[in-house]
């Protein structure tokens, strides 16, 4: 090896030391990184810099906008509630939840899957009186899995399909890869089943008793429309919520005696539900269920640009004696009371009718510039954001569906290819009105974009210095064939995965393992796919993969519950993929 091999090494070294001892962001110290190499003379800027121009690295930033149209518009909660049921057991419980998670996670960024179902999976855990310590780390471990059937399913497949394009001038359709993607997700969904009850603890969850939570009284109405008429309290899921319960129900004016998890729903029926503030933020959710407290649908607010607010009237506030309907709350503050509390009770009955006073703390739906137009004003005392989630639009759900089923049938008939479709989907979200363009920056993760372009500088200097090479050689130092040579190459990019990102770690291992396919003269697609695959592998170390995190809080787990499963999860998906690549790949 040459200086600049060494040099090279020496980078790559220091950013998985920083990586994995430092609170530094990986942005910044890849970017670092690419600097380094670019002020060193090892790379230009051009080379430094390629990754930002790798159509890979595009279609992860596009297929953000694609997801953010199927959250705004509950897509995602709109077909889980017809999916999860009432198993009576935690393997009746996996039965129901790790199919669908991996399907969902084929086709969308499983960080996106998580994010969405993690809510409803307590929720659903709750009402099952089943610890969620059982149920999040298999979420996360089927959404990694799940995004191996497809090119979309994962950010690292579309990276290593841009590896594929900029060094070898091919590129993978849609289901190119479910050949392999497919019984690793069945191997791993039939580990879970098996195992994930007697490997995982019961924990205690990390989220806030209810007890110690400010409550509310808010009434939603059942909606003709939406599925719940007809349905039981329980069967459409409003009997044990995370953020609140069901305390009445009205019917035709007149209070029901007794409300049980039986009784039927009929439209119109009024709910009262007492809880946390979340709690409304929760009910919005519910496909079927509009506030009955004020008027939303008068609330001249575009949807997505509606957010739950808290605020304290002040002693400016300028319907003080007079009641919400007298004081034209809705039109003079553009937001409505959903619910009322006073000295730290909650008011009950038609909001309209309450005389507000200095000191009531209102519950209200408002546009997202609220806050903004009266932090600093004496009409509250105080104002803040409870949630920073709009509540789902389910009458474009159906929309936003179409246009991912229209996405994948696009690039899956080789009409287009993966970014153009995707790029097209993404538009198509915004004109059908699923998302609106003033959200997007928001849901685009503008740190994954850095991360996987500057980590291109790596893998460029590794091969333009012979490190890769050099790295290449010593791999095959103990003579072993072509199989064990891919064998090889899983496990480098296991452990990578594993102290890395997903996404560094394929970047850097792609041009070793393009070298060692030359090296032992085998064919470099084997190679590649078992990069994108071990890349995807990253089950025993929680800070490997992001999914894993964002279950670590809520499950209440330990570095060592990741490691117990995680360990048998890595086994099963390297067997099945150093079987099933070489005989659908030869090599």
């Amino acid at each position: 090896m040459g200086f600049e091999a060494v040099f090279t090494l020496i980078v790559v070294g220091s950013v998985l030391l920083c990586l994995a001892f430092t609170r530094l962001g990986a942005d910044l110290i890849l970017l670092g990184a690419a600097l380094v190499l670019m002020v060193s003379g090892i790379l230009e800027p051009d080379e430094a810099f390629v990754g930002f121009a790798n159509p890979g690295v595009i279609t992860v930033a596009v297929l953000y906008v694609v997801a953010a149209g199927l959250t705004e518009t509950g897509a995602v909660q709109w077909i889980t509630q017809h999916l999860l049921g009432r198993p009576d057991s935690v393997r009746g419980a996996y039965l129901r939840m790790l199919l669908p998670v991996g399907a969902m996670s084929a086709f969308l960024n499983n960080t996106t899957v998580v994010a969405m179902l993690l809510p409803a999976i307590q929720d659903w855990s709750n009402r099952l009186r089943i610890p969620a310590s059982k149920l999040l780390i298999p979420l996360s471990y089927m959404a990694i899995i799940g995004g191996t059937i497809t090119i979309i399913g994962t950010s690292t497949n579309l990276v290593v399909n841009g590896l594929l394009l900029s060094e070898k001038g091919i590129t993978l359709r849609m289901f190119d890869i479910a050949a392999v993607g497919i019984p690793v997700t069945l191997a791993g969904g039939l580990l879970l089943y098996l195992l994930g009850d007697k490997l995982l603890p019961v924990r205690q969850s990390a989220l806030e008793q209810l007890q110690q939570a400010r409550e509310y009284a808010v009434e939603f109405r059942v909606s003709e429309t939406g599925g719940l008429a007809g349905k039981t309290v329980a069967g459409a899921g409003l009997r044990n919520l995370v953020h609140g319960y069901l305390a009445k129900m009205q019917r035709d004016g007149s209070e029901l005696e007794e409300v049980t998890p039986e009784t039927l729903l009929e439209p119109e029926d009024v709910l009262i539900f007492v809880g946390a503030p979340e709690c409304a933020g929760e009910l919005r959710q519910v496909r079927g269920l509009n506030p009955n407290g004020g008027d939303v649908t008068k609330l001249k607010v575009r949807h997505s640009q509606r957010r739950l607010v808290e605020a304290i009237v002040g002693p400016d506030f300028a319907g003080i004696g007079m009641s919400v309907k007298e004081g034209r709350f809705r039109s003079n503050y553009q937001a409505v009371i959903l619910s009322i509390s006073r000295s730290g009770e909650m008011l009950r009955g038609k909001i309209g009718d309450v005389k507000l006073r200095v000191g009531d703390t209102l519950l209200l739906e408002a546009g997202t510039d609220f806050v903004r137009r009266y932090r600093f004003r004496r009409d509250f005392m105080l104002v803040s954001n409870i949630s920073n989630t709009p509540p789902a639009n389910f009458s474009k759900a159906p929309w936003s569906i179409g246009i991912l089923l229209s996405m994948i049938l696009l690039n899956a008939t080789g009409l287009l290819e993966v970014i153009e479709a995707a790029m097209l989907a993404g538009v198509a979200m915004v004109l059908s009105g699923c998302l609106s363009v003033g959200n997007i920056r928001r849901y685009v993760n503008t740190q994954v974009i850095i991360v996987i372009g500057a980590s291109f500088a790596l893998g460029a200097a590794m091969v333009k210095t012979g490190a890769a090479e050099f790295i290449a050689l010593k791999l095959l130092s103990s003579g072993v064939g072509p199989w064990g040579a891919l064998a090889l190459t899983f496990l480098l990019t296991l452990v990578f995965t594993e102290i890395l990102t997903n996404n560094a770690a394929a970047v850097l291992v792609f041009p070793i393992a393009m070298e060692v396919a030359d090296t032992v003269g085998a064919n470099f697609m084997p190679f590649a796919i078992t990069v994108m695959m071990a890349a995807s592998a990253s089950f025993i170390i929680p800070i490997g993969y992001q999914t894993n995190l964002m279950v670590m809080g809520p499950g209440g787990y330990r570095t060592s519950d990741f490691i117990r499963l995680g360990i048998p999860m890595s086994l099963v998906t390297a067997l099945v993929t150093l079987t099933v690549v070489p005989a659908v790949w030869p090599l």
